[in-house]
């Protein structure tokens, strides 16, 4: 997977993709209308951070590149690459259970902090994609 050269771009399937690893400084793209909702993503290589209508959706550390990002009420599904392991934090509902999945491998039940916030570490091989599947129990 390569990185999201534009920054930030609406797929044909309803699906947002971001992140630009790469990238030697922070850069930003703010007011990204998609869906009738407003996008802002900043990039680089030390951290990836998506924003939605003003609201924590998806960081990582260090920057990764995400495709076909979906979430809906109870499930969060993207592809995700980075050069180094990683660490990406979702914004989720507060006090609530999911099952993580990576690869289609369960690999177990978390329970958000009453932020919301939902965080998983993951081992990266550079230029190969992890699938990512959260699903609200």
């Amino acid at each position: 997977m390569a990185a999201v050269k534009e920054l930030l771009r609406a797929e044909t399937d309803g699906t947002l993709s971001f992140g630009d690893y790469t990238l030697d400084s922070k850069t930003k793209l703010d007011g990204f209308e998609f869906q009738g909702d407003i996008y802002k993503v900043k990039t680089f290589k030390e951290i990836t951070k998506l924003e939605k209508n003003g609201m924590f959706v998806y960081e990582s550390v260090p920057g990764t590149a995400v495709e076909n990002f979906k979430a809906t009420e109870n499930v969060v599904s993207f592809k995700v690459c980075g050069e180094t392991d990683f660490q990406f934090t979702l914004g989720m509902e507060a006090d609530a259970e999911y099952v993580v999945y990576m690869d289609d491998v369960n690999i177990g039940d978390m329970t958000t902090n009453l932020s919301g916030k939902l965080s998983v570490s993951a081992e990266a091989d550079p230029g190969k994609e992890i699938g990512i599947k959260v699903v609200r129990k």
